[in-house]
């Protein structure tokens, strides 16, 4: 392939500015197809993103021979079944996160990816994004020093801002979603903190139902040990007062300390008791940076940004944090 040709199954509204506009901004990369099972929705999308072709049934996108590449930006219900019946036909796979329901699910996928020989990324995006970046190039610099623990705590109330608005409220329906609003917002905490710290050695936790009226839980707290001797100690809780709305993630060091919120655009960094506040530009496409490099990786130029074993670490975290005895 000299270039990469996307198709979209699920072209709801995380796709509207988060994502699909990007897929036409980046080098060697086009928007051709989009598919959502409302015709008149589909419809009106590719109009107003002026996408060549719309279908309304996701196999008729999947044979279509223009398309080269599938992005999959439904529920996580349908990431599985998607995933491979893309792999199956050839062609290669950027799927949202969560990657799927659960772990079982994301390692079927990842094994259809190996034994088709098709190659598979998921959008943990904060790996590409340049404020995360510069927080790695910090670690990885030991600027704190020898980490020594984490504190992360992402409190919001029942109707955040966290989240596309959408007409079904699917995230906090388990058969959809895997779980509630842990399962939407967490992979990318999760994620991150794999890659800052490598492969998780254990974790346990506490979930329960406090006052969301379909069941699911509104409050996760956490445990993580890493690789590396660091560990994790995580509050998720969505059902808080408005004002005591937060999002932070403490990094602590011997000599320091690294904070910055995962839906910001700060780093605050303390050393020897100097602070630096370093600000950053918020992105257009939030995606457009991973998928400028999912691109790359397609067409062969460089590594994958995320693949389906290293996703897989952030499901089975989330499996074993919402664990019920």
């Amino acid at each position: 392939m000299e270039k990469i040709k996307w198709g979209i199954i699920g072209c709801g509204d995380v796709t509207e500015v988060k994502s699909g506009p990007a897929f036409n901004k980046v080098p060697n990369s086009s928007l051709v197809a989009v598919m959502r099972r409302d015709e008149l929705k589909a419809a009106d999308y590719a109009e107003r993103h002026h996408v060549p072709k719309w279908y309304s049934n996701a196999v008729d996108l999947i044979n279509d021979p223009e398309v080269n590449a599938i992005y999959i930006a439904t529920p996580p219900l349908q990431h599985e079944e998607y995933t491979i019946q893309s792999l199956a036909a050839g062609k290669p796979v950027y799927v949202e996160k969560p990657m799927a329901l659960n772990s079982d699910a994301a390692k079927r996928m990842a094994d259809a990816a190996e034994l088709y020989n098709v190659k598979l990324s998921v959008a943990h995006y904060r790996r590409e994004q340049p404020l995360f970046l510069k927080i790695k190039a910090l670690l990885d610099a030991r600027a704190i020093g020898d980490i020594r623990f984490v504190d992360l705590k992402m409190l919001q109330p029942r109707q955040t801002g966290l989240i596309a608005k959408s007409e079904h409220n699917w995230r906090l329906d388990p058969n959809i979603a895997g779980g509630g609003l842990f399962h939407d917002l967490a992979p990318h905490q999760l994620d991150l903190m794999i890659y800052f710290f490598g492969n998780p050695v254990k974790a346990y936790g506490i979930s329960l139902n406090q006052a969301t009226e379909k069941g699911v839980d509104d409050l996760v707290t956490g445990h993580i040990l890493f690789e590396k001797g660091i560990v994790l100690n995580g509050t998720w809780c969505f059902t808080v007062a408005k004002d005591d709305n937060k999002d932070i993630c403490e990094i602590f060091g011997e000599r320091g300390k690294i904070s910055f919120p995962m839906f910001g655009h700060q780093i605050k960094i303390t050393i020897d008791g100097i602070e630096e506040i370093i600000n950053f530009e918020p992105l257009q496409h939030v995606e457009q940076p991973m998928i400028e490099k999912v691109v790359s990786y397609f067409l062969g130029q460089t590594e994958n940004p995320c693949s389906g074993p290293e996703a897989i670490k952030t499901m089975k975290l989330l499996d074993g944090l919402t664990q019920k005895d």
